[in-house]
């Protein structure tokens, strides 16, 4: 087994002291957040004064500076503390933030990316006595085990290994107190807020933040995950295009997740790809998270390019589902709805619809073409019948109007009170956006959403495709 004879098992002083670095204490965690937010302040007046009376040059080279600085403090203290606040982080990495000058924004995000592809390590020696606690001496179930995580993200480390069956397999494990963190997390609430309101001023709701507290326990939860992954995997079982890796059921427990292993190209690996590929792979990744929803009333909550690879056999493999979620059928049909009298230009009909579901107090003097203005910002992109580029740029537009429609156009809309049921999907919707932004994808996605906004026929070679499959006796 790889390098085992070189590890001692993790005595209690070890494990103590990694559970330790994974701060769970609400104070702690508040002191933290507290002194990141103060700090982008101090930085931001600091950074403005140096640049008096500087050359154009030294200009740069300090705001250079100044955006790599502000970026690894929040990888270094988003990062330590794992949790809601890193998720946090992992969001703003697929965003193009105003945080900082645009000349610098791609570095900055590069930064961020840390968050979701090279989280802080911990030791392995104790995620060695996590994984035995769970399943025993390494040895009864593991032929090899590779020792270096190949991925650490917000709840977890993720390391390669091989069954005694001969299968490669991923193994995600979770930190030691990674619980307590979360559960601080949840009762900080203001705290992050502050510090989301400190990187990005015009998210002033903490809707979002609400509900990534309520919907990020659920990532703690890995026997549900590996029964959700089993299920989407027999889904897209002898899919065309689309691959999803199987859990190990019978070999996951409480703490430690493990499902059949996907070798394929990343995300950075797939955006130099050329154009045409890239916009293939961008439909493939709009069915996954956005149709799925439309058709089959579940989706996953997590859309981001570190849960997308492409496989070997040149499907497109999607992982993660700690966020997946299940949407009553009832309220599908209300956004399908909604969407449908939005692309119509129904004003009169969505504001009904909206005032009906309780999103808008009809005495909050909110105009139904308000209404219908915001849908088409936010939502647009499923409605506009051309050809759409997706940069970074028009993704986080419509991300930020999303989360905070307080832009001089759509004032009345601070009156908007989604239901708890719309607040997940929506933020699917729009992190799917973003996460195509990344990828700078092209397609005339109105197209793709008519399969399901009007169940029409595909469009496509690929719709077409996927729909023989399906009429051959797919699982789905």
């Amino acid at each position: 087994m790889s390098g085992r004879g070189d590890v001692r098992r993790a005595d209690l002083a070890e494990v103590r002291a990694v559970a330790d670095r994974v701060p769970g204490g609400r104070l702690a965690r508040s002191g933290r957040l507290g002194r990141l937010a103060a700090g982008q302040a101090v930085r931001g007046v600091g950074a403005r004064l140096s640049m008096i009376g500087r050359t154009e040059e030294a200009r740069r080279i300090l705001a250079e500076r100044s955006t790599l600085a502000t970026a690894q403090q929040i990888v270094t203290v988003l990062g330590g503390m794992k949790g809601a606040a890193m998720k946090l982080g992992q969001m703003l990495s697929v965003l193009d933030v105003d945080l900082v000058p645009e000349t610098h924004r791609e570095m900055f995000r590069a930064k961020l990316a840390e968050l979701r592809d090279r989280a802080p390590a911990a030791p392995f020696a104790a995620m060695l006595k996590v994984i035995e606690d769970d399943l025993g001496p390494l040895a009864r179930v593991f032929a090899d085990f590779d020792e270096t995580p190949i991925a650490a993200a917000s709840i977890g480390q993720v390391y390669r290994a091989r069954l005694h069956d001969g299968r490669t397999v991923a193994v995600k494990v979770q930190y030691p107190g990674v619980d307590r963190a979360i559960d601080a997390d949840m009762r900080n609430l203001e705290m992050i807020s502050k510090l989301w309101k400190s990187v990005l001023p015009s998210a002033a709701d903490t809707a979002v933040l609400d509900e990534i507290a309520r919907n990020i326990g659920n990532e703690l939860d890995y026997p549900r995950e590996a029964r959700i992954q089993h299920r989407v995997a027999m889904r897209y079982r002898g899919h065309p295009f689309i691959t999803v890796p199987d859990s190990i059921e019978e070999h996951c427990t409480r703490n430690v997740l493990v499902t059949e292993f996907v070798e394929g190209a990343t995300f950075d690996q797939i955006r130099t790809l050329p154009d045409a590929d890239r916009d293939r792979l961008g439909e493939l990744i709009y069915r996954f998270y956005i149709s799925s929803l439309f058709r089959d009333n579940e989706f996953c909550g997590d859309p981001h390019p570190g849960n997308i690879l492409l496989a070997a056999d040149g499907r497109l493999a999607f992982v993660d589902f700690g966020l997946y979620d299940h949407m009553d059928p009832v309220h599908v049909d209300f956004e399908r709805a909604c969407l449908r009298a939005a692309g119509e230009h129904r004003a009169g009909d969505l504001y009904k619809a909206w005032v009906g579901r309780g999103i808008i107090d009809p005495d909050a003097g909110v105009a139904a073409e308000e209404c219908l203005e915001y849908v088409w910002a936010a939502a647009g992109w499923h409605l506009l019948d051309e050809r759409i580029t997706i940069t970074p740029e028009l993704a986080t537009g419509a991300v930020i109007l999303a989360v905070d429609p307080r832009a001089a156009e759509f004032k009345g809309m601070r009156h908007q009170l989604l239901p708890a049921e719309h607040v997940f999907s929506r933020r699917a919707d729009l992190f799917t956006f973003a996460a195509l932004g990344q990828f700078g994808v092209t397609n005339n996605w109105h197209r793709l959403a008519r399969e399901w906004l009007y169940d029409e026929p595909p469009a496509t070679e690929i719709g077409r495709a996927i729909a023989e499959w399906r009429a051959a006796g797919s699982p789905r």
